[in-house]
């Protein structure tokens, strides 16, 4: 890590702890470097201006009121940042792809020239798939239902050409590989089920909504345990 990365950090630590001070041995062990290291960046921070109190052996705090510029990010966060985007750019609709460019040009836009640079060519990428995609003109509609909670009206075909037609509340989306799952309370199985994308051959957003009901909500559903959400 770099030492103005491990500042920014450092800062960043002080800010998020807990009441009390902090010590050079648990900054050291956090940022994987010597206490007489800590204490060298400690100085440095408060000779330009940090409000850091404490001393050597003791710990440090800082004072309520000071905080970072709004886009400082390190290395590693830039990389999670470009990475994330084209994930979206690999496998989301239109309308996602370019939320996430504008999201990307704006922070682009207020970094220094050397994480400006990072932002572009973070070595990180995705390799998707037409087959990963859901229909585009689905893709808006149901992320948009699962936030309104809006039931959905499908007409899905199974893995073993069973054909029905049921009445959902969507309540997540899941990218697993090639295949977008939806994860939905049905209300005609009443159970959850996870319907595939590419399975859906038709889909309708009804005027009907659906409150948080316990039982049948997405925490309600438990991966580790049986029951889980069976295909549909």
């Amino acid at each position: 890590m770099r030492r103005a990365e491990r500042l920014i950090r450092i800062i960043q630590a002080l800010r998020e702890a807990a009441p009390g001070a902090v010590t050079a041995q648990e900054l050291g062990r956090d940022f994987e470097v010597s206490e007489r290291t800590i204490y060298r960046d400690v100085a440095h921070l408060i000779e330009t201006g940090a409000p850091i109190d404490g001393e050597a052996g003791v710990g440090y705090v800082l004072r309520p009121g000071f905080d970072l510029p709004p886009l400082t990010f390190s290395y590693e966060q830039l990389d999670a940042l470009a990475l994330g985007a084209r994930f979206v750019q690999a496998v989301a609709d239109r309308d996602l792809v370019l939320s996430a460019n504008e999201a990307l040009a704006k922070i682009e836009r207020a970094l220094p020239a050397t994480h400006r640079a990072r932002l572009r060519s973070a070595p990180l990428y995705f390799a998707g798939s037409d087959e990963a995609k859901m229909r585009p003109e689905a893709f808006g509609p149901v992320r948009n239902a699962i936030t309104d909670r809006r039931k959905l009206r499908v007409h899905y075909n199974s893995l073993g050409d069973e054909k029905s037609i049921r009445v959902i509340r969507p309540l997540a989306l899941t990218c697993f590989g090639h295949v977008w799952l939806l994860t939905a309370w049905c209300e005609l199985r009443s159970d959850f089920r996870h319907f595939r994308a590419d399975r859906i051959e038709r889909m309708t957003v009804l005027a009907e909504s659906f409150d948080d009901e316990v039982g049948k909500r997405l925490e309600d559903l438990n991966y580790d345990d049986e029951p889980v959400a069976k295909s549909a």
